[in-house]
């Protein structure tokens, strides 16, 4: 996009009662940002939605003055623009219809990686969230994704560190302007997550980090993903409407389980208890349920995946290595474990994404 294309585009942007919807049906119609300020009344009214305030509202020169300010902080502090029909804009997020027309990036993000997941959840993590988001993101890092969240306390932040301790490209999806950071505390990780990654906004420079944007963010960490992981949530929160959102644009969704009892595994639970959310229990879950490619990965990537098996899944799992897919009582037999006993442990393994049930009472390893 030239110039003159983002000048356009950004004053079509600003003008009041443009959202990102109806600037796509404006550019859809017209061809491009310029032809909708050139466009006739007539035509213009033809479009789904614009009525005669809009149309009066287009005619508001104020808009040009901002876009030209706009612009000059773009290049001043080497800011990207990504437009939703280009090349360099999130492929995920083009397919949501209510995805924004412009976004702004800072860093070295590389949108060509297909295998990006969304991490979130409380500001308030436990250890418990800690240590599995650092496990689970280690367990990941040979397949090499993306880790993106909203570079927020808790969850979010503990994601981005953990994703740079093992060389992964993070993403922090911002919701506000890129002339500032938010929280504060958090200025200090910033250049080293420009140097592999970097972050997203959709928000001007001159945007403040209010309550409604943060909701709005929300949807961008959701679209651009293939799949969005809750750590710990409570039963109410931010993340819990970035699961929603994912559900509605159809992409996959997990949750940590916690006891019942926990503030911030209630959250977690009930999208899970009502269907919203898979159970993830471990980075071999995800593996299975994406169907990412592990197979030409080198054995000790497999070996990572599962060293938490307990001592009688690793017999089970290597005889099913070993003899391919076989009956629950030969299993039981040739493993030397009581057939009553088998029904509980070949559940957990199925839960841990590293058997699965055939017809006929036959297992097999993944």
């Amino acid at each position: 996009m030239n110039d003159q294309e983002l000048f356009y585009l950004l004053a079509l942007l600003k003008i009041d009662g443009v959202g990102d919807i109806m600037a796509k049906k404006l550019l859809n119609s017209c061809g491009d940002a310029a032809s909708v300020f050139k466009a006739k009344n007539t035509q213009l009214a033809g479009i789904d939605g614009v009525g005669t305030k809009l149309l009066k509202n287009l005619k508001d020169k104020l808009v040009f003055e901002k876009a030209e300010s706009e612009i000059n902080f773009i290049k001043s502090n080497k800011i990207n623009t990504s437009f939703y029909l280009n090349e360099n804009y999130p492929e995920r997020l083009k397919h949501c219809f209510d995805a924004p027309v412009l976004i702004f990036t800072a860093g070295n993000i590389d949108f060509n990686n297909k295998k990006i997941i969304s991490i979130v959840g409380t500001r308030q993590i436990t250890s418990y969230g800690t240590e599995f988001c650092k496990k689970l993101i280690e367990d990941l890092a040979p397949l090499n994704p993306i880790i993106v969240s909203g570079f927020a306390y808790g969850v979010d932040i503990v994601a981005h560190q953990a994703a740079m301790d093992f060389g992964l490209q993070t993403i922090g999806v911002l919701a506000h302007g890129l002339n500032q950071i938010y929280p504060r505390t958090h200025k200090k990780y910033m250049a080293k997550m420009e140097e592999n990654g970097g972050f997203i906004t959709e928000f001007w420079s001159n945007s403040t980090p209010d309550k409604e944007k943060f909701v709005r963010r929300n949807r961008i960490v959701a679209g651009m993903t293939e799949a969005t992981i809750v750590i710990e949530s409570a039963d109410k929160g931010g993340s819990l409407i970035t699961a929603n959102m994912a559900n509605e644009y159809n992409r996959d969704v997990f949750a940590v389980p916690g006891r019942v009892t926990d503030k911030y595994s209630q959250g977690c639970n009930n999208l899970i208890k009502t269907q919203k959310a898979n159970v993830l229990t471990n980075a071999a879950d995800l593996i299975y349920m994406l169907n990412w490619d592990i197979e030409s990965k080198s054995p000790g990537i497999q070996k990572q995946l599962f060293i938490d098996l307990d001592p009688d899944e690793q017999i089970i799992y290597d005889f099913l290595l070993k003899n391919g897919k076989e009956l629950l009582d030969i299993i039981a037999l040739k493993c030397d474990f009581p057939i009553f006993k088998m029904s509980g442990i070949l559940l957990n393994m199925e839960l841990k994404g590293i058997i699965r049930p055939l017809p006929g009472k036959l297992f097999e390893a993944i």
